[in-house]
């Protein structure tokens, strides 16, 4: 019987390390950027932003809306926040090599599962609701999904989430095509924007 081993213990992931260093700093920069942003435009409504390229394309009211403050505070503050933990889990990586309790893995992958479910509903009413797409608001989606589909299926291909012997053979093989997931993901989200906005026609 075939039976992925258990890596944990014998391979530390650097790569993974690597792409959380990276994307938590994208994600951060960008979360920075329309906290900035937001305050301008507490201190100034009036004013037209660095990222306001057009009706479709624009801050502003993504930043004015109801949706860009659900919890009573801006949510690029969240992604100061959450970015900062992804940025913390991969030195974490890099310091311990890969010694960290299932526990800790498991947490982390719940954070970015939520954040994904964010991001999902982020994206909804960006497009259905609001009928703009924010620059800013965009690539930290476009960090938020591979965080996902990579801290998700490493978690599965070793153990951390409890699967049974084939569904940890199923997360061995999709982990090294996490791009093509995530592209995929990419296609999706694209697809919808162009069939509610009709996105070609202001290019």
């Amino acid at each position: 019987m075939t039976v992925v081993s258990d890596v944990r213990a014998t391979k530390p992931p650097r790569i993974l390390a690597v792409f959380l260093l990276v994307a938590g700093v994208i994600g951060f920069l960008a979360a920075f950027a329309l906290t900035l942003d937001k305050f301008e435009l507490l201190e100034n409504p009036d004013s037209v932003l660095n990222c306001d390229f057009g009706v479709l394309v624009q801050c502003t009211a993504n930043l004015d809306s109801p949706q860009g403050a659900l919890f009573g505070f801006p949510n690029p503050i969240i992604g100061l926040a959450g970015f900062t933990a992804v940025i913390a889990m991969g030195t974490v990586i890099f310091a311990s090599g890969n010694h960290l309790a299932r526990w800790f893995w498991l947490l982390f992958n719940v954070g970015v599962a939520g954040a994904l479910a964010f991001v999902i509903w982020l994206i909804s009413q960006s497009i259905f609701v609001l009928g703009t797409l924010c620059p800013w608001c965009m690539v930290t989606w476009s960090v938020t999904i591979p965080l996902f589909w990579a801290v998700t299926l490493y978690n599965a291909k070793t153990g951390n989430i409890p699967l049974p012997a084939w569904g940890r053979r199923i997360a061995h093989a999709a982990y090294g095509w996490v791009p093509l997931i995530t592209l995929v993901s990419y296609l999706i989200v694209a697809l919808l924007a162009q069939l509610r906005l009709d996105v070609i026609s202001y290019l």
